[in-house]
């Protein structure tokens, strides 16, 4: 069994891993995010994930703070799942993997399509330079250590 957790790596791609990296996490967020799934209910019913698997990913979800739970109903108890502000901020990333897949997993035209809500208009995850702008080429990124990791490698 493999282990939820990357010790041996100081990478902040594998701490996000180990809060969103678990099968059906990233799809949980995408659909409170962009799907108005809300409750364990609408989540099962759009994901079809077994509800002992959903149940797991809602608990760990809410216990990294990615999300909360909201009582809305006392009788029965009923809860909803809803994202906080940490939970929002994956909205880019996961906008930044749909583009991915859009153009290396997708045949045809892409399935979905983000819009801000504000104009209408559609949005794009662009990764940019502090200095120079866009950054069309990705072969133009490299990694660098910060000035408290130069001793370590990569």
């Amino acid at each position: 069994m493999l282990g939820k957790t990357y010790d041996s790596q100081e990478c902040s791609i594998a701490r996000t891993l180990e809060v969103v990296g678990e099968r059906w996490s990233l799809l949980i967020i995408r659909d409170a995010l962009f799907g108005a799934a809300t409750r364990y209910s609408d989540f099962q019913h759009k994901l079809g994930i077994a509800t002992n698997i959903l149940k797991a990913r809602l608990d760990g979800l809410v216990e990294t703070g990615l999300m909360r739970r909201h009582r809305y109903s006392e009788q029965p108890e009923l809860y909803e799942y809803l994202p906080t502000e940490k939970g929002r901020a994956l909205a880019p990333a996961l906008v930044a993997l749909s583009e991915w897949g859009d153009q290396w997993a997708t045949d045809g035209e892409p399935p979905v399509f983000y819009i801000h809500a504000v104009c209408g208009t559609g949005v794009a995850q662009r990764t940019m330079c502090d200095h120079c702008g866009l950054v069309d080429d990705p072969a133009e990124i490299q990694a660098a250590l910060t000035p408290g990791r130069l001793s370590q490698k990569v």
